[in-house]
């Protein structure tokens, strides 16, 4: 057990909200920032009022970054942010700012890249200290209560002592990452290159016995496997078939995807892909979808449609709005805070659900026998698909379709006193990405259902988070949440443009064109790009090119839907903005997959030209 010196139990006694410093986030129209309003810390909204009171009163800046359906954002405020001794250290020396990373995209990246040079990995909940001028110090993920304390104890007293010396450090710490970011290539383009690089690079970090890349977590990183099917596609590559293919199997297989109710979770903690972090994000539902429906036409796998019909279903049916809108998300714990919740089976959930013959097809359908994965049940994964369980009678295999649809309506009504709750905030990014999902699936499936989703999709986005002038970040209960970065304009005008095409409407394409214009104005300058347009902390550099990471690289997406356009201005600037990524891009093509299929297609649109 933590034993804290007595002037800091002394000092723990007395009141833990200074005056004037108050918990702002009560009624917050994030959810997130919401279920903290009754936390003992005294949390304040992001922004220049919170930056003045660190300068004020010469205390560090606490950080913590964190999104609604994280289970470990809730795990360390139930241990650590509702714990008064944490509280009290909290608003006695530093001035806690709660941010959710969904609202505030450029802040959480910038975090992000600091605690991955210092520490090597990053994830949320994200927590880091500042300055009161705003150059991080320390920053750090979940952290057990005893050894967060611990660590609030040693930076209170590191900063009393030594302030000058620690905020000249933060500040030489940043300049110094200022000055490793890469000078832009000027060689040519080379696409060719390029291409077998990505090749190369993809197939050395392949899992040839499980899929995906590496050997650890398993993230579905949708970009990088949509451009490895445009290149598969383009020069055919049997090694790299079979790694695309093995991995598609596994998470539509596996336990990334929900085979009751649809759709997929964000990532798996196994490199196995069986037991998933519970979080259920629109922008997975999007992309995903997307993915399914492009490999079930270049792989020749028609049951990929059915996985991305099933993904969109489960989109339309929980996370659609009234107002047309998708919604950002359902946590990873249940309304009883345990992880994953509503979508595990006990033997008692099973017997109260189904009777002894549905019972029996479901254990061999789902592999809902044998030992369970998951301390709190079973979760259903492919085990026995119908056709494997008919055998060649065509008779029996339609009747054990119509038993597959009775049972996952059964379980599917049982578990949903266990639904988990919803974030409502409705986010400009992924809501354009979501459209762009709807025009694919019209155009593959032409499905009615899909094109109505669409048309209300646009409409929302067209006239409720655009003004005419500028985009909304987000739109909760209380009206506009956030402010809007670049990949908000950046994937609503790529899925206008796409509707647009869809349609033939001229008036969608010049808004789509509009917004892509206003996306250079306020995003990009002669030295790179920036994530966001108001630029409240110092060393938030201008990047070169931006990665993909689970999102498309949104600085790609801009050049590509530039170079489709006819603004000469912007057409050039988007040359210029592609030659600057070509290092990036050269050094690490899968991680700039979406900025190495830019390339190769400009280059295709220059030859033709050309020609």
């Amino acid at each position: 057990m933590l034993r804290l010196p007595l002037l800091s139990v002394l000092l723990l006694l007395s009141s833990s909200l200074p005056a004037g410093l108050l918990n702002q986030l009560q009624q917050h129209p994030s959810p997130y920032l919401a279920m903290h309003g009754d936390d003992p810390v005294a949390w304040q909204i992001w922004g220049e009022e919170a930056l003045a009171k660190a300068k004020a009163g010469n205390k560090p800046l606490f950080i913590s970054s964190g999104y609604f359906a994280c289970h470990w954002c809730h795990v360390m405020q139930r241990e650590s942010y509702k714990n008064p001794q944490v509280a009290a250290l909290l608003n006695q020396y530093f001035i806690p700012v709660k941010v959710d990373r969904e609202l505030e995209p450029a802040l959480d990246g910038h975090l992000i890249d600091f605690v991955k040079r210092t520490r090597g990995s990053a994830g949320w909940p994200l927590n880091v200290f500042l300055t009161p001028d705003g150059y991080p110090l320390v920053g750090l993920t979940y952290a057990p209560t005893e050894s967060f304390m611990g660590l609030l104890i040693r930076l209170r007293k590191l900063w009393q002592e030594r302030a000058d010396e620690l905020g000249e450090t933060a500040r030489n710490a940043s300049l110094a990452m200022a000055s490793e970011k890469p000078v832009p290539a000027s060689d040519p383009i080379d696409v060719k290159t390029l291409h077998a690089d990505l090749v190369r690079m993809a197939l050395s970090l392949g899992d040839d016995m499980e899929g995906g890349f590496g050997r650890q977590s398993r993230f579905p990183i949708a970009p990088q496997w949509s451009v490895l099917l445009d290149r598969l596609k383009a020069m055919p590559d049997q090694r790299l078939r079979e790694l695309i293919e093995l991995t598609l199997d596994q998470m539509s297989g596996k336990g990334l995807r929900d085979h009751i109710g649809g759709g997929f979770f964000r990532y798996t903690v196994d490199p196995g892909w069986q037991i998933p972090h519970y979080e259920k994000m629109l922008y997975t539902q999007a992309l995903l979808s997307r993915l399914y429906f492009k490999a079930a036409e270049v792989l020749d796998r028609p049951d990929y449609l059915d996985v991305a019909r099933d993904t969109l279903d489960f989109a339309l049916a929980r996370l659609q709005g009234i107002d047309g809108g998708f919604i950002a998300s359902l946590s990873a714990v249940d309304p009883k805070n345990v992880e994953g919740g509503g979508y595990l089976w006990t033997e008692q959930l099973l017997d109260e659900a189904l009777d002894e013959d549905e019972l029996a097809f479901a254990r061999k359908r789902w592999r809902l026998h044998g030992s369970e994965v998951t301390a709190g049940g079973w979760l259903p994964v492919d085990e026995t698909r119908v056709g494997e369980l008919a055998g060649k009678d065509d008779r029996a295999v339609d009747g054990l379709r119509a038993m597959e649809q009775r049972v996952k309506q059964k379980l599917s009504l049982a578990r949903s006193v266990r639904d988990h709750p919803r974030d409502e905030k409705q986010l400009a990014a992924w809501n354009g990405l979501m459209l762009s999902a709807l025009v694919d699936a019209v155009r593959v499936l032409d499905d009615q259902r899909y094109r109505e989703a669409a048309r209300r999709l646009r409409d929302f986005l067209a006239t409720r988070l655009w003004d005419g002038r500028r985009l909304q970040r987000a739109r909760g209960y209380g009206g506009e949440l956030g402010s809007a970065a670049l990949e908000d304009y950046v994937y609503v005008a790529g899925g206008l443009h796409d509707w647009a095409q869809l349609t033939g409407s001229g008036e969608d394409l010049a808004l789509s064109m509009k917004i892509v214009e206003e996306a250079w104005r306020r995003f990009f300058r002669e030295n790179g790009w920036q994530r966001t347009d108001k630029l409240l902390l110092p060393g938030i550099l201008r990047e070169r090119a931006i990665d993909d990471g689970p999102l498309p690289s949104p600085v790609a997406m801009l050049i590509d839907l530039t170079l489709e356009g006819n603004n000469p201005k912007l057409k050039s600037e988007a040359q210029q903005a592609l030659q600057m990524g070509y290092g990036p891009a050269r050094e690490q093509p899968v991680w700039y997959a979406t900025q190495v299929a830019v390339s190769i297609r400009a280059a295709g649109l220059q030859q033709d030209k050309s020609e």
